[in-house]
């Protein structure tokens, strides 16, 4: 992984020299749990937004808070470590609360990326990023791609096995 699963003081001093080279720091997050193409394809589409791709990873217990006792699947050193293999990723930072806020009011990135079906003003540090000049993108999700489907095709497939 080559030191990009990273902890938020590393996270930060990698923004501000970015910030200091003129380049473009993209961040988005989620739970990434059972990686699978829609990740992937989104993951690329929001590095493709700047030279930079901070990704925000919720830690085990937010997601169990947020999506309940059964999730997440595989646990959060193993979602890090599949996203950092990933080239368009070049930092991933755990963050332990149920939102991304703090993590995005420490690094301001230049571009925060969630999903179209989010609003942008339903999106956590929307603020932050719009008020230090930045912008928030939506990207398209790959139809048919989530975890929630894996899920439950293989719930499906395996029952009565």
């Amino acid at each position: 992984m080559n030191g990009k699963i990273v902890n938020l003081s590393t996270a930060v001093e990698a923004r501000q020299k970015a910030r200091a080279e003129g380049l473009t720091v993209v961040f988005t997050n989620g739970v990434f749990d059972i990686l699978h193409r829609g990740h992937v394809e989104y993951l690329q589409k929001a590095r493709s937004l700047g030279d930079m791709l901070v990704v925000g990873l919720n830690s085990d217990a937010s997601v169990r808070r947020i999506k309940g006792p059964g999730r997440p699947i595989n646990p959060q050193e193993d979602r890090a470590a599949v996203l950092a293999a990933l080239a368009c990723v070049d930092s991933v930072v755990v963050f332990e609360e149920d939102t991304p806020q703090a993590l995005i009011e420490a690094v301001v990135p230049d571009v925060l990326v969630k999903g179209a079906d989010w609003k942008v003003e339903e999106i956590v540090g929307a603020d932050v990023v719009l008020r230090n000049g930045g912008r928030v993108a939506n990207i398209e999700l790959t139809p048919g791609r989530s975890t929630t489907d894996v899920i439950n095709r293989i719930i499906e497939r395996t029952k009565g096995s």
